[in-house]
């Protein structure tokens, strides 16, 4: 199963960059209210987001990928994997989004680190 790891890994990380190019594009969308009145303003500036339309073809190519995935892989052994999209995600954030992460987020960062080695030796 470990030889399927980079296509797992794949998938994993265009998920997290779908995360992160769709945050950068509602940062320049801004806050919002669901209400009827927003509908055609908002959705056309979602609509026209080059950050939300790139974070949308990478979840679709990420779902083609994770479609082999499960094609090939156990899904008790992949599905786990996808909480490195968090740590990447979460990383990314810090480091791009300059988002705060205090002492507690990166304790759970190194938890699911510990916890995603531990099913990788399982393969």
């Amino acid at each position: 199963m470990t030889r399927y790891l980079p296509l797992i890994l794949a998938g994993v990380l265009l998920n997290a960059l779908a995360q992160i190019t769709l945050k950068m594009g509602m940062r320049g969308i801004g806050h919002f209210n669901f209400r009827l009145e927003n509908l055609g303003s908002v959705g056309l500036a979602v609509a026209t987001s080059p950050f939300i339309l790139a974070g949308l073809v990478c979840y679709v190519v990420s779902v083609v990928i994770w479609l082999l995935v499960l094609s090939r892989v156990e899904v008790s052994y992949a599905y786990p994997l996808l909480s490195v999209g968090y740590i990447v995600t979460a990383l990314a954030g810090y480091l791009w989004l300059h988002e705060a992460m205090g002492p507690m987020r990166w304790t759970g960062i190194v938890v699911i680190c510990l916890g995603v080695w531990l099913i990788t030796r399982t393969g």
